[in-house]
């Protein structure tokens, strides 16, 4: 998992307005066409009738998210999203009954998505389509990931390898009606929706301080986190129902983020501001010696944080760790199997609201 950093964000960003006038109060790019179509605003989406709206990145890994729904359906095999790194291009297409297609060198389809809104409750179908340097594509329908399941979601295809040495994001369409009703695109990297939110709101806070977190505990080497907690028993705590809880293999670490505080702002107009999280980690150990499960918690929470001392907050000007607490579970009852250590770490980030 590569989650963007504060440098990184949407550079284009439309939100209904001309796609060739966009709002560039966030620096965003503006699309431009060569098409002779003339677009239209339609409440707070934007009809075009070319489906070249582009600009040209210097990078080769891009993202881009619409957010989309049909007044009429295009031509099935129509292009609507598209992508080129210089080496690798990939396209995504309309298909039959509602469903899209990801074409590189070979082509993957989705299910009905439902962009006509004919389903009962309705709601304007978002796609997330990215391309890596070398040439592996994604496109992730309705920005899922994964079911609840865990079954994979997302759709990958090898780029086609053109080697055209010409880059370009590009979106639009030629036939039937589309509402755009959104459409972000970043040249920084291919982003998951783990990695790069829609606002710089979340992708701060779940993404870099909850996700980002949990990724750093996979990857530590200490000896308890190691060899005693399996990488997939580190998650983020979504669910702490004790159903949740218990479906996981004990030893086991939820991470979650607590709350998140602005105390005040640090400059004038609100361009930076200083922001306070609470971190909470939840070890759950099991054992019928109920002594050895609660050492194991404290060792495994030790490991936890020291990894998260050494490795995080550091920055005394944007990023510190400012303050934590520990609460140790203790036996209540004779049945009683389940150790919860609980550790809560609260950082402070100076924040750029530059990027909104």
């Amino acid at each position: 998992m590569a989650i963007a950093t504060t440098t990184q964000w949407w550079d284009a960003r439309l939100n209904g307005e001309n796609p060739e006038l966009p709002d560039t109060t966030n620096t965003n790019t503006t699309w431009s066409k060569t098409g002779a179509g003339t677009p239209a605003a339609s409440g707070g989406a934007w009809r075009v009738s070319d489906n070249d709206y582009n600009f040209v990145p210097t990078t080769t890994a891009y993202s881009m998210v619409v957010c989309l729904d049909y007044d009429s359906a295009p031509n099935a095999g129509e292009q609507i999203m598209f992508m080129d790194n210089g080496t690798y291009s990939v396209g995504v297409e309309v298909a039959a009954g509602g469903a899209f297609s990801l074409v590189g060198a070979t082509t993957a389809t989705t299910g009905d998505l439902d962009p006509d809104m004919t389903e009962e409750v309705a709601i304007p179908t978002i796609m997330r389509l990215t391309l890596t340097t070398d040439g592996v594509a994604r496109l992730y329908p309705l920005q899922i990931i994964e079911d609840d399941d865990g079954a994979i979601v997302y759709l990958e295809v090898t780029a086609t390898n053109d080697v055209s040495g010409s880059k370009k994001i590009q979106w639009g369409n030629n036939t039937g009606t589309i509402d755009w009703n959104n459409v972000y695109a970043t040249t920084f990297g291919a982003f998951t929706p783990d990695e790069l939110a829609m606002s710089d709101f979340s992708t701060n806070t779940l993404l870099r301080m909850g996700l980002q977190t949990v990724q750093l505990l996979k990857d530590s080497k200490r000896m308890h986190l190691k060899n005693f907690v399996d990488d997939s028993a580190i998650v983020y705590g979504y669910d702490l129902s004790s159903q949740m809880i218990t479906r996981l293999t004990p030893p086991s670490v939820h991470v979650v983020l607590q709350n998140i505080k602005s105390p005040n702002f640090e400059a004038l107009s609100g361009t930076r501001t200083r922001q306070e999280y609470d971190v909470k980690m939840f070890i759950t150990t099991r054992g019928t010696d109920y002594k050895n499960a609660y050492r194991l918690g404290v060792n495994i929470m030790g490991d936890i944080f020291d990894d998260l001392y050494l490795n995080t907050g550091l920055s005394g000007t944007t990023d510190s760790l400012i303050a934590f607490t520990s609460d140790f579970d203790t036996k209540m009852d004779d049945d009683e199997v389940i150790c919860v250590h609980v550790l809560t770490l609260t950082y402070m980030r100076q924040v750029s609201m530059l990027h909104r």
